[in-house]
């Protein structure tokens, strides 16, 4: 079960609350590598309502911020097409942390250092609640879908594969 225990702000807590946006703080332990799979784990819901914020790249290295499902890869051939790209990869972990402005496995898509555009896998949009990252390691935020294309301004895709 996670604890209930305030955290100090992040640039992510401090863009939502900016925002009038309502959610509620989620700690758990953080285990290096056990991404979605421990904060579902954690928080006692399915790993398909915890969402991953990858910052990923173009061809001409721009970044940009995609949102999967925690039980879900992105296709990135699939987002590559849908967004008008030749090529998109994962950035590498410092390149990551230099654009989001979070460390690796607390990264957030909300205030971050540099903007971005945002995709979000379009059944996402679904779900009641969602479980995304708050801006640290070992910390999410429970919030309403809503908030990624209506605040946010993601744009919809369908590029997720179930894990293998």
């Amino acid at each position: 079960m996670s604890k209930k225990e305030h955290v100090s702000a992040t640039p992510a807590t401090v863009w939502l609350k900016q925002r009038k946006v309502p959610f509620e703080e989620m700690v758990y332990e953080y285990v290096p590598h056990g991404g979605t799979k421990q904060a579902a784990s954690c928080f006692g819901v399915d790993e398909h309502s915890v969402v991953k914020t990858l910052i990923m790249q173009d061809e001409q290295s721009k970044p940009l911020v995609v949102l999967m499902h925690g039980d879900c890869e992105v296709s990135t051939k699939n987002l590559a097409r849908q967004i008008n790209r030749k090529h998109i990869e994962p950035c590498k972990p410092e390149t990551a942390e230099k654009n989001s402005g979070y460390q690796v496995g607390g990264t957030s898509p909300f205030g971050t250092r540099r903007q971005m555009p945002v995709f979000v896998e379009k059944s996402i949009l679904s779900l009641s609640a969602i479980y995304i990252n708050g801006g640290r390691r070992g910390f999410n935020i429970k919030i309403d879908p809503k908030v990624l294309t209506e605040v946010l301004g993601a744009t919809e895709v369908e590029c997720g594969n179930p894990k293998s």
